[in-house]
């Protein structure tokens, strides 16, 4: 039974991330892409979570982790970018 519902929720995340893509390819505006490539990468940590539950395994926390930073970090990246134009700020005079 618990092998079929490990099985199961990887299939639905698997499924969200195919519509999440498709979101990201389709999307009407650029923040809709944003918010897309948001929600894929914490299903891409779902993922991992859930095939490091059903291996039984540590081993992948991890790489949770590092998806976690990564993917925090794109959204920010990404919401400056579409806020004001530019990540990074090269002007010294202010």
């Amino acid at each position: 039974m618990f092998k079929i519902v490990i099985g199961l929720s990887l299939l639905i995340v698997a499924i969200s991330t195919l519509l999440f893509v498709y979101r990201l390819v389709k999307g009407p505006t650029t923040p809709d892409r944003v918010i897309a490539l948001d929600a894929i990468g914490i299903n891409l940590i779902a993922i991992t979570a859930i095939i490091s539950i059903a291996l039984n395994s540590n081993a992948f926390v991890e790489i949770i982790l590092l998806l976690g930073i990564l993917a925090f970090i794109g959204t920010v990246a990404f919401s400056k970018w579409l806020e004001k134009g530019e990540i990074i700020e090269n002007d010294r005079n202010q």
